[in-house]
C-alpha cells in the first residue's frame, strides 16, 4: 500500500499552541507530500487566523464545529482527510524534524493498523512541565506504559502521538465518547478486531503540556476513575498493576499514621523510593530544581489516580453504577 499521511490535530482555546506545532511541521526531513487537517472543537478563541498564516505553506485544511470533544473531533477530522494513514497529535506537542521519517521507516518495515509514539520534554520547556514529563514517562512510576519502553504485552497507543489506518478507523468508527480514555478504548476494541498495535519508540514528540499542579492533579484523578470503566467494558485488559497507585497511596497514608505512634520504618520505605527518583530525575534532567519538582509531581500522580481508581472502583463493582450516569463528566453528550 501507498501511504498518503493526514495529521488529525483538534484544537480548543489554543491557537498559540497550534502555531508552534505549525511552525515545527514546516521543518520536518521529509521529502513527499502530507495533509494537515485542524478541528475547531467549538473554541471561543479560534484558530483560523493562525492557520490562514500557513496556507500556502503547508497543505492545511481547517473546519470549526460545535463542541463534542478531542475524539469526536478527531473522527470528523479523519472523515474530512484524505489520506489513507492517519496521524493524530494533541495541539500542545512539537514535532522533532526526523518525526515523519521515522513514521514511514517504522511503517515501511513492518506495517501496522495503529501504533503509538512516546513523548519527551524539550529543553525551552518550564521546570514544572520537564517534572510532570519525568513522572508521567519515567520507568520508576508508570512502567514505561505511554512509550518508555519496548511493551511486553500488546500497547496501547495514546492520542497525543498516534497513528491510525483508514481501514482501521472504518472498520471501529474511531473514537468513542469517553474522555479521557478514548484512546486506550480503541487500541483495545482494534484488538479485538486483530488489527495490531505496536510502539514506534523512535518517532517521538515534544509533549508540552500547558498545566499547573491543580491541573496535572485533576487530569491524573480523571486517568485513574476511567480506567474501572476501560476494565469493566473490556475485562481482558484489567491488570493487577492498575491498583499500585492506589496501593501506594493507602500504603503512604499508612506510613504517616504509623510514623506518628514512633513506627517509622515504612516510611523510610517511601523516603528511600522518593530518593531514588530524586536522584533519577537528577540524572536525567542535570538540574536540582526539576529534580525535586519531579518528587513532588510523583506524589501528586499517585493520589490522584490512586484516589480516582479506587473511587470509580468502589462505585461500579460494589454499587454496580452506570458509568455514564455516574460520572457523567468523563462522557461527551453531543458526540
Amino acid at each position: 500500500m501507498e501511504l498518503s499521511f493526514s495529521f488529525i490535530i483538534p484544537v480548543y482555546n489554543r491557537p498559540g499552541e497550534i502555531r508552534e506545532l505549525l511552525e515545527s511541521m514546516q521543518k520536518l526531513d521529509y521529502n513527499h507530500p502530507f495533509e494537515v487537517v485542524i478541528i475547531e472543537d467549538g473554541s471561543t478563541v479560534p484558530s483560523e487566523e493562525v492557520v490562514l498564516d500557513f496556507t500556502g505553506r503547508l497543505n492545511i485544511s481547517y473546519f470549526y464545529k460545535p463542541n463534542s470533544g478531542p475524539g469526536d473531533s478527531r473522527n470528523f477530522g479523519m472523515k474530512k482527510a484524505t489520506g489513507n494513514y492517519f496521524l493524530i497529535l494533541d495541539s500542545d506537542v512539537i514535532l522533532p524534524p526526523q518525526y515523519l521519517a521515522e513514521v514511514d521507516k517504522e511503517l515501511r518495515e513492518d506495517f501496522v493498523h495503529c501504533f503509538g509514539g512516546p513523548d519527551a520534554a524539550h529543553e525551552g520547556f518550564s521546570d514544572l512541565q520537564k517534572a510532570i514529563n519525568y513522572a508521567m514517562t519515567s520507568f520508576l512510576t508508570t512502567g514505561g506504559i505511554r512509550g518508555g519502553k519496548k511493551m511486553l504485552g500488546k500497547f496501547q497507543p495514546r492520542s497525543f502521538n498516534m497513528g491510525l489506518s483508514k481501514k482501521a478507523f472504518l472498520a471501529t468508527n474511531g473514537f468513542g465518547r469517553i474522555h479521557p480514555g478514548e484512546d486506550p478504548d480503541l487500541a483495545l476494541r482494534l484488538q479485538k478486531g486483530h488489527f495490531s498495535t505496536r510502539l514506534f519508540p523512535e518517532a517521538f514528540v515534544y509533549h508540552k503540556r500547558r498545566i499547573d499542579w491543580q491541573k496535572f492533579y485533576t487530569q491524573v484523578k480523571k486517568f485513574g476513575m476511567v480506567r474501572p470503566i476501560l476494565n469493566k467494558w473490556h475485562p481482558q485488559s484489567a491488570k493487577i498493576t492498575y491498583w499500585f497507585p492506589s496501593i501506594f497511596s493507602l500504603g503512604l497514608i499508612t506510613a504517616v499514621l504509623f510514623a506518628i505512634f514512633g513506627g517509622y520504618w515504612l516510611l523510610w520505605l517511601y523516603v528511600c523510593y522518593f530518593f531514588i527518583l530524586f536522584l533519577h530525575s537528577l540524572y536525567l534532567n542535570k538540574d536540582l530544581m526539576i529534580a525535586l519538582l519531579s518528587v513532588g509531581a510523583v506524589l501528586v500522580q499517585f493520589l490522584g489516580y490512586g484516589f480516582g481508581f479506587c473511587k470509580a472502583t468502589c462505585y461500579l463493582r460494589i454499587l454496580n453504577a452506570e458509568p455514564e450516569k455516574q460520572f457523567p463528566q468523563l462522557f461527551f453528550k453531543n458526540a
